[in-house]
């Protein structure tokens, strides 16, 4: 069966630093397609977080890039598999150099926390119970 794939394109600062922040939470990079403006940041077998210097981003559309850090246009959320998980993913991302986005959210069957990397993106990390999932 055929698995769609979302490759999510975000404006960076500095691509070295953000490809170092990427793979300290775990991440590789795609070296086939990465370059000096551009790093292709594998997130799973589906979703690809590519990297763009604000230079490069530019060639793909003629619209302003809004600075994250001021800022937002999309909050990016990314399952993990248990409440750990979700902490595990969201301390190392703030150790890495990034920031606590929001407060922790606990409903007892979802739990979920947020951080946002060194250009500002908001990424929210959750878990939810498979059983309720399951119905």
């Amino acid at each position: 069966m055929y698995q769609q794939m979302i490759f999510v394109n975000l404006p960076v600062n500095d691509l070295d630093a953000s490809k170092k922040f990427f793979t300290r939470l775990g991440y590789s990079i795609n070296a086939q397609f990465s370059d000096d403006s551009t790093a292709s940041v594998v997130i799973s077998d589906t979703i690809v977080a590519m990297l763009l210097t604000r230079q490069k981003y530019a060639e793909f559309t003629k619209k302003e890039i809004v600075d994250a850090t001021k800022s937002s246009q999309v909050l990016l959320c990314l399952s993990a598999e248990s409440r750990e998980k979700v902490d595990e993913l969201v301390d190392n991302a703030i150790a890495a150099g990034g920031s606590a986005s929001g407060e922790p959210q606990d409903h007892g069957f979802m739990y979920g926390r947020g951080f946002d990397d060194l250009d500002g993106h908001t990424w929210e990390v959750v878990w939810m119970d498979p059983a309720v999932i399951e119905g």
